[in-house]
């Protein structure tokens, strides 16, 4: 199952938020980006863990030297 059905199964409200933040952006913003955003928004204690993901798929994008 993709990430993106099981975040509409276990937390509809943060989805639709991310939705409609995607929805009303000027720029292009990806549902991950924005349903991250709409998390840390609606329950801010889960705020480090989305931190710690953040810097774990950045080295994971970043070449080796």
């Amino acid at each position: 199952m993709r990430a993106s059905l099981w975040r509409v199964l276990l937390a509809p409200r943060t989805t639709l938020r991310a939705l409609r933040l995607q929805r009303l952006s000027r720029s292009p913003f990806d549902f991950d980006s924005a349903w991250q955003q709409a998390r840390m928004r609606c329950a801010p204690d889960e705020v480090e863990y989305l931190l710690q993901r953040c810097v774990q798929e950045a080295k994971a994008r970043r070449p080796d030297p």
